[in-house]
């Protein structure tokens, strides 16, 4: 009876001694170790980004901290950031710098496909997730490469976009449609998708080509595109080929009874001071948050309203797509970590999947495949529309997330 009750003291002081060590062992902070572009192409859009993932950690730790279910216990966010001014090149390195010298415990990209491309390799090489904020490229989630270590958190993968476009086009019944896209992979997935899924349903693509990324004059490609008698034109591009197709379509004296471009649902506000109200009325584009607002179906996190009120509270500006992509990044990893049952990045990686379908945040139901890639979001159809408060790009399609009757044909100038 001395021997096991021995045993059962010794059992006890191991058990106790596991728990405090375990605790004593935690990480001080969370480090989450991102990048920005504070200058070059992609700058407005990702320090936007970079604002709304900021906003979040400042109020996550105005709580205390992320509640981390590894260590029973919350701890504070340290966000690690570097400057990576639109560079491929130096996003690389500085990506490698997080993982190998910061030793970041969380891993998120930085905007777009193009600066979220080069930490793919490196998040495997190291078996670190990588919290993909707004890269939808494709190619970033193929079965065959069999990837576990990524996760897109802000926005469908770019291929599935133009499915909700199709169907639109389908339903009013255009038949005539002319695709036009810039050379990268964001762009050209949305025309392939388009072109695939018109031929789906008996449209015909009476013109498919593409174009430099950094073309600035479509002027002549303009005229040779209504050479093939359109009733749809669709050009695919970043804000910079949208912005100059636009103002060259304005100038150009055609007319076509449909024009779609993808940026006016990413940086409305942006697309619309360049190109002016005359040219953008009547467009039509996708809609994001926060253009289409997501309040009673959010389950996670705040309501798109009550983010919008804090965020001008405390001083933040000019929110889009950009913002509410950080921020819910943001939420993603607080979900994770509050679900994760161990604090390795495996466990963390299988901790999404078990709450992926199931949690609607201001950003729009949360729901990856296999691969990570983000399949619960969807882009309705939207139209740039006069309003009592101005031209507003306002969903119209599909009917149940319209909120304005659409106009086709747009009106002649």
């Amino acid at each position: 009876m001395l021997r096991k009750t021995l045993a059962r003291m010794t059992l006890g002081t191991a058990a106790l001694a596991f728990s405090l060590g375990a605790w004593a062992s935690s990480p001080s902070t969370i480090k989450i170790g991102t990048l920005y572009a504070g200058s070059g192409n992609f700058a407005q859009a990702s320090t936007r980004q970079y604002d709304g993932l900021k906003f979040w950690a400042k109020q996550i730790n105005a709580e205390g901290g992320l509640f981390v279910k590894a260590y029973g216990k919350r701890i504070p966010v340290q966000l690690v950031a570097y400057n990576d001014q639109s560079s491929t090149t130096l996003a690389a390195s500085l990506y490698n710098r997080l993982i190998t010298q910061d030793q970041v415990n969380i891993l998120v990209a930085d905007y777009g496909s193009v600066l979220t491309s080069v930490a793919i390799p490196l998040a495997l090489e190291h078996h670190i997730v990588l919290f993909d904020e707004t890269g939808t490229s494709g190619k970033f989630f193929k079965p065959e490469d069999k990837n576990r270590y990524i996760v897109l958190t802000g926005l469908p993968t770019s291929s599935q976009w133009p499915k909700v476009l199709a169907n639109f086009l389908h339903t009013v019944g255009s038949k005539r449609i002319a695709i036009l896209y810039a050379a990268n992979d964001w762009s050209g997935s949305q025309a392939e998708t388009l072109k695939t899924s018109l031929k789906a349903l008996g449209a015909n693509v009476v013109f498919y080509e593409s174009v430099p990324n950094s073309t600035s004059s479509y002027s002549t490609i303009l005229h040779r595109i209504a050479a093939s008698k359109p009733e749809v034109v669709a050009e695919f591009g970043y804000s910079n080929n949208d912005i100059a197709f636009l103002q060259n379509y304005e100038s150009s004296g055609l007319y076509f009874p449909m024009v779609f471009v993808p940026n006016p649902a990413l940086h409305y506000e942006v697309v619309r001071k360049a190109v002016g109200d005359q040219a953008i009325r009547h467009v039509f584009s996708y809609v994001a948050p926060p253009l289409i607002r997501y309040n009673k179906e959010v389950n996670y996190g705040p309501t798109l309203d009550a983010f919008e009120a804090a965020y001008a509270k405390s001083g933040g500006k000019n929110v889009d797509l950009s913002t509410v992509a950080g921020y819910n990044t943001g939420l993603i990893v607080q979900k994770t970590l509050a679900t994760s049952a161990t604090f390795t990045q495996e466990a963390m990686r299988n901790a999404v999947d078990t709450f992926s379908g199931k949690i609607f945040t201001l950003d729009g139901l949360f729901q990856v495949n296999h691969e990570g890639a983000q399949t619960g979001e969807s882009l309705p159809v939207g139209q740039v529309l006069p309003t009592p408060h101005g031209l507003q790009l306002l969903p119209v399609f599909p009917l149940k997330s319209a909120v304005a009757k659409y106009v086709y044909p747009t009106p002649g100038k």
